[in-house]
């Protein structure tokens, strides 16, 4: 059975603990409020960072893994990588991996690295990284789990509910001209992330409101529930998950469920209360 090493960057919000236990390597973004620069997950906590989110006049600023950063990982006893980055929509992390594969494949031919661009983020990016561990460790070869995921990440049902559009508007996330109706009229926003990009594609009044139509959009987006997997994520606000998923499983079950908090990362542009769920 080959030996194949499955990397990500810091914005797929997996926990420690799921992170080990799928042997799935990380490398870290970046994170900075003004001349305070850290490095997301290893500097900075996401306790930290949200009390310095809630205390900084200014959007803070991310910046994706140098490619040397990526060339790094690629080290190593094992001859098969698959890298599953952010969506290249939203970030330069996915450019960066695959420049550092030519880079380092110039000098290391004996490497096969394949660099998948997940068209996702965050949890829905997980959910694909959790697919690729499963089957490396049922022996699949590589050609095979790659074209199993290409062909998944356009499976990936994947909504939340914003409490407000300001940061993802600020960061060029989301439109400008959708922000400020939804804002105008004080609505909390639903987003999907779908095809790479975040959109709006609800609203939502009050906090109840809101966590009913990211279960609904979820629920029936989806057939069935046989051998899916549900991961949930929260920006510092764990009720908010517990609630969503208390709806979600009135009318559906699932064989894994997976919580989580939004990092740095994610967490600039979604802000603080937001609550994600992602299918797969």
């Amino acid at each position: 059975m080959d030996k194949i090493k499955l990397i990500t960057d810091g914005s797929c919000d997996l926990s420690d603990e799921v992170l080990n236990k799928f042997n799935i390597n990380v490398v870290p973004l970046g994170v900075s409020f003004g001349e305070e620069h850290y490095t997301a997950g290893v500097d900075i906590d996401n306790k930290t960072f949200y009390a310095k989110m809630k205390d900084s006049a200014e959007l803070p600023k991310t910046f994706c893994p140098s490619p040397e950063s990526f060339s790094k990982e690629y080290q190593g006893e094992e001859e098969k990588i698959i890298v599953i980055a952010l969506s290249s929509k939203l970030s330069g992390t996915y450019n960066s991996a695959a420049l550092a594969k030519d880079l380092y494949l110039s000098e290391h031919k004996e490497k096969d690295i394949r660099v998948i661009d997940s068209q996702t983020g965050s949890i829905g990016a997980g959910l694909l990284l959790i697919k690729a561990s499963k089957m490396i460790s049922e022996g699949k070869d590589i050609d095979e789990i790659v074209s199993k995921l290409e062909n998944l990440k356009e499976k990936v049902c994947f909504y939340g509910t914003l409490e407000t559009l300001e940061n993802a508007v600020k960061g060029g996330r989301i439109n400008p001209l959708a922000g400020k109706i939804i804002g105008a009229l004080n609505f909390k926003a639903i987003v999907q992330i779908k095809d790479g990009v975040v959109k709006p594609v609800d609203k939502a009044r009050g906090e109840s409101n809101s966590i009913k139509k990211v279960a609904n959009h979820i629920t029936s987006s989806i057939e069935d529930t046989k051998d899916k997997m549900l991961c949930l994520m929260h920006a510092n606000c764990p009720e908010k998950a517990q609630k969503l998923l208390s709806i979600i499983e009135k009318t559906h079950k699932f064989e894994e469920i997976y919580i989580s908090e939004v990092g740095p990362v994610m967490g600039t542009y979604t802000s603080e209360g937001a609550v994600l769920g992602a299918v797969l």
